[in-house]
């Protein structure tokens, strides 16, 4: 989230940060993580892995439906809000 604030002023949504050593503010943020870790284990040397291979995975993550979204993808639920 180093671009935030571009973020923010390009789509006017507000962004939301947790408060540090809050974990429990982190559900979704948790849980991502935990599907990443099927992917990469901890400690895992993300600069070993190539491009397209980080991409397949990111891909394969947004197709997922979520419960939270209503069974959208994130990428479903992103369209919604772009449009």
């Amino acid at each position: 989230m180093a671009q935030h604030e571009k973020l923010k002023d390009q789509t006017g949504i507000d962004i939301y940060f947790c408060d540090p050593q809050s974990p429990w503010q982190r559900g979704s943020n948790e849980n991502t993580n935990g599907l990443l870790r099927q992917y990469f284990p901890k400690g895992t040397d993300l600069s070993q892995h190539g491009r397209d291979e980080l991409d397949a995975v990111a891909y394969t993550l947004n197709s997922r439906p979520r419960k939270t979204l209503g069974w959208k993808t994130p990428a479903e639920a992103l369209d919604e809000i772009i449009e």
